[in-house]
């Protein structure tokens, strides 16, 4: 197996929730490994459980599908994964590495009706001010790239515990009750421009048309997200604090603690 030092990588998760592998990749605490191939079915439904499993396993580096690298590494089988939504720094291999994480593969999807937006709170670790980490928001129409982590349920765990920082249930694992998270192939995939979202005084749409899918729909039953229980996420007078269109630094700078707050249940349904 190839592949650079995630020791290397060259941005900090101050920099998150970009850049980040547009490709999936192989999480180990060597090295990142780029998935450059998928052997896969070609379709376009909606995968659970083992069909699922089996798309995944598609995935492949020079010819080594992603279940026998795991083998290689000592870890965890993909039957013995579940699918973790990692919104921001997660998927970052800087930020896995310093968590002593483990193995991980991290596969590209994209989110439909559902966007990226900081959390209304302040991780003072790292360097002062800390890391603004990266909630879920519901959005009609919208489209953007990001990463999906299969992960054991240790690992799922420590994610959680990662993320509250000894605060217990700042952050909930959930499903989601709407939106569709979907495996993305088009790698030069780039979400809405700022001017494409409008809004009424009360709610925000996309007003343009959403990109034809690449890949199959993730089961809502089987998809894990992480989302900010305390104030949930940024109110920027009304509207959301997009990652696409705010990246961390002005997001810190420009707005936070100069607003209000949605609260999680507000701005996104969960089951």
């Amino acid at each position: 197996m190839e592949g650079k030092s995630p020791k290397v990588w060259p941005y900090s998760p101050n920099n998150s929730p970009l850049p980040l592998p547009v490709q999936g990749v192989l999480f180990t605490p060597d090295r990142v490994i780029e998935l450059n191939e998928f052997h896969g079915e070609e379709r376009l439904d909606e995968l659970s459980g083992e069909a699922l499993t089996t798309y995944t396993s598609g995935f492949a580096s020079n010819g080594q599908s992603l279940d026998a690298m795991l083998a290689s590494a000592g870890a965890e089988p993909l039957s013995e994964r579940r699918p973790l939504l990692l919104q921001g720094e997660l998927a970052n291999p800087y930020r896995l590495q310093e968590m002593g994480f483990g193995v991980l593969p991290i596969l590209p999807v994209r989110l439909e009706g559902l966007c990226r937006t900081w959390s209304d709170g302040l991780d003072s670790r790292d360097t002062y001010p800390g890391v603004h980490h990266v909630t879920l928001a519901r959005t009609s129409g919208w489209w953007e790239p990001t990463h999906l982590g299969l992960v054991t349920t240790a690992q799922l765990r420590a994610v959680r515990d990662w993320l509250d920082n000894g605060v217990s249930s700042t952050w909930k694992a959930v499903r989601l009750g709407e939106g569709c998270v979907r495996f993305e192939h088009d790698t030069s995939l780039e979400p809405p421009q700022a001017h494409d979202v409008e809004w009424d005084g009360t709610k925000e749409h996309v007003a343009t048309t959403m990109p034809s899918p690449t890949g199959p729909a993730i089961s809502q039953s089987d998809l894990i997200v992480m989302v900010h229980t305390r104030q949930g996420c940024y109110n920027n007078r009304g509207r959301l604090a997009r990652c696409a269109h705010i990246q961390q630094r002005p997001f810190h700078d420009n707005l936070f603690r100069r607003g209000s707050s949605f609260r999680w249940d507000q701005i996104l349904t969960t089951r």
